[in-house]
């Protein structure tokens, strides 16, 4: 006689009949939920998201873009090079002449010319600039993407916290993505083979509705064995199960056939193009950072040519984000970063190249709390040092936290042992913040 493993207990005590009639109940809703991103498309939600959610989207310039070719031309200097610089919508700010359509909108950015971050190494200037701050005492550091995670996710949230694009290879070792001591939930989704998360799709040999009453079946189960049950470990077990189906229902907005062609055509066909227009789809999905990387930017040799061939697709691309995140009123809650691990020595080399500066360089914000118009800022008239108003990396962390409505000065804790948000004695920038 084979004996029941059958335990005796209530919360186990399951039978056929209510099996049947609790998933007849909730297999359309569920059904639904695996099928799509309704609940996000909804412009109810949507409007929610617009007015109670920062996001930001970090167009992140690998290998270092040289401030002097991009937001602080030396034109007729010695270290100039061959471009003009150009008027903006500034009155008396000029900017390259490699970014015409960024001239027109910089009343929408703040440029920060005062950068020196004393670090000129691929590596470690990454992790610097990724995190304002560098490992100490065997405390690994969580990244910006990380901490925007913690601090702007919702814990409802069906959507990842954190993406990021990387799909050159030049440099993608020097800045990973790290959740630090905040753990694997706030860690990113990295994609760098396509734009398109794999793995995520279910089996093509299982239909959508087996694969929606397998789901029914693993909450109803689990619902029935949490009753009467307090424990952590059950918690994030049915937290991480939800994420994974919201995850994988989330495919379709890194989808960018789902955008009108037109849209579409305003990004352009580059890849850099296409995912910051992805970028765009996840934060006005809920997604509060997404970060895009355009690699290779570190131009020992030729940079001259190397910048004529970049820095007009950053303009474009630029613009264009700017200019349909304000057109959909997301234009004050999305902030939106140029950022690279260091700029490029004034000096020509022999090669025609410019070198890794962290000494005197730039860095933007647009939009998100950020206050436009402003340079804050400034260097030589050959760009070798800052002569007024230094930016550190503390610096920088402690304003952007405060553009986005986040407390510079908190604490996060490890065990007992208190972390502060940003390294102490480094304050926000308030004139940069809007």
């Amino acid at each position: 006689m084979r004996r029941s493993s059958f335990c005796g207990s209530d919360s186990h005590a399951v039978s056929r009949r209510n099996f049947l009639g609790a998933t007849a109940a909730v297999g359309a809703a569920a059904f639904a939920d695996m099928t799509g991103l309704d609940t996000l498309s909804s412009p109810v939600l949507a409007g929610e998201l617009k007015k109670t959610q920062k996001r930001v989207i970090l167009l992140w310039l690998a290998g270092g873009a040289s401030q002097l070719e991009t937001w602080d031309p030396k034109p007729g200097a010695s270290t100039g090079g061959p471009f003009r610089a150009i008027q903006t919508d500034i009155p008396g700010t000029q900017i390259s002449e490699l970014m015409p359509e960024m001239a027109k909108r910089m009343k929408t950015t703040t440029v920060i010319r005062g950068l020196n971050t004393r670090n000129g190494d691929h590596g470690g200037g990454a992790k610097l600039m990724m995190r304002g701050r560098l490992d100490v005492g065997g405390v690994r550091y969580p990244d910006f993407g990380a901490i925007l995670a913690r601090e702007m996710g919702r814990a409802d949230s069906k959507v990842p916290d954190y993406v990021t694009f990387y799909t050159q290879t030049e440099g993608r070792g020097s800045a990973p993505g790290d959740s630090g001591f905040l753990g694997s939930r706030f860690a990113p989704m990295e994609l760098t083979t396509n734009n398109i998360p794999e793995y995520i799709r279910k089996l093509e040999t299982m239909t959508e509705i087996d694969h929606a009453q397998r789901a029914d079946l693993r909450d109803f189960l689990g619902k029935q064995f949490n009753k009467g049950r307090e424990n952590d470990t059950l918690g994030s077990h049915n937290q991480a199960y939800d994420r994974v189906r919201g995850i994988m229902a989330s495919e379709k907005l890194f989808d960018i056939s789902q955008e009108p062609q037109k849209i579409r055509d305003k990004y352009g066909s580059t890849q850099f193009g296409e995912q910051a227009l992805i970028a765009r789809r996840l934060v006005e999905a809920g997604v509060p950072f997404v970060r895009v990387a355009r690699a290779w930017w570190d131009s020992h040799g030729q940079n001259f040519e190397t910048h004529q061939e970049m820095v007009p697709e950053l303009d474009h691309v630029m613009a264009t984000l700017i200019d349909d995140l304000n057109e959909r009123g997301l234009g004050k809650d999305v902030m939106v970063v140029t950022l690279a691990e260091f700029g490029r020595t004034p000096g020509i080399n022999s090669s025609l190249g410019r070198d890794h500066f962290a000494s005197a360089w730039s860095m933007t914000m647009s939009g998100g709390g950020a206050k436009g118009g402003a340079v804050w800022g400034k260097t030589d008239d050959k760009g070798n040092k800052v002569i007024k108003d230094e930016v550190n990396a503390g610096n920088l962390y402690a304003t952007i936290f405060a553009a986005l409505g986040i407390k510079h000065d908190k604490n996060y804790y490890l065990g007992s042992r208190p972390i502060p948000l940003v390294e102490p004695g480094f304050e926000p920038i308030r004139e940069l913040v809007g």
